[in-house]
């Protein structure tokens, strides 16, 4: 598989790091049962078989944050983004 990288350009899949899923928000740590929320976050995914946004990290290249959005059954990406919305 090869991404596109908006700074970098077309690269092979082994220079980028995989967070994961792109978009459910980090529990207020302070709110009432933090702990449960925090457990769901970490554990309690969904796994998608289809369109998903995810995380990549360009480890071998700029080192920016990018958000993919991919087809998880074929591959195929329909987008690279830096993930912070800027073109720096």
């Amino acid at each position: 598989m090869r991404l596109t990288c908006p700074f970098c350009g077309e690269r092979d899949v082994q220079e980028f790091i995989c967070r994961g899923e792109a978009g459910p928000p980090r529990p207020d740590p302070a709110a009432e049962g933090a702990e449960a929320r925090f457990f769901d976050y970490a554990y309690l995914r969904d796994n998608p078989c289809g369109p998903s946004r995810e995380h990549w990290y360009h480890a071998v290249g700029c080192r920016r944050w990018l958000v993919v959005e991919r087809d998880l059954r074929t591959h195929e990406v329909m987008s690279v983004a830096f993930a912070n919305g800027d073109g720096a």
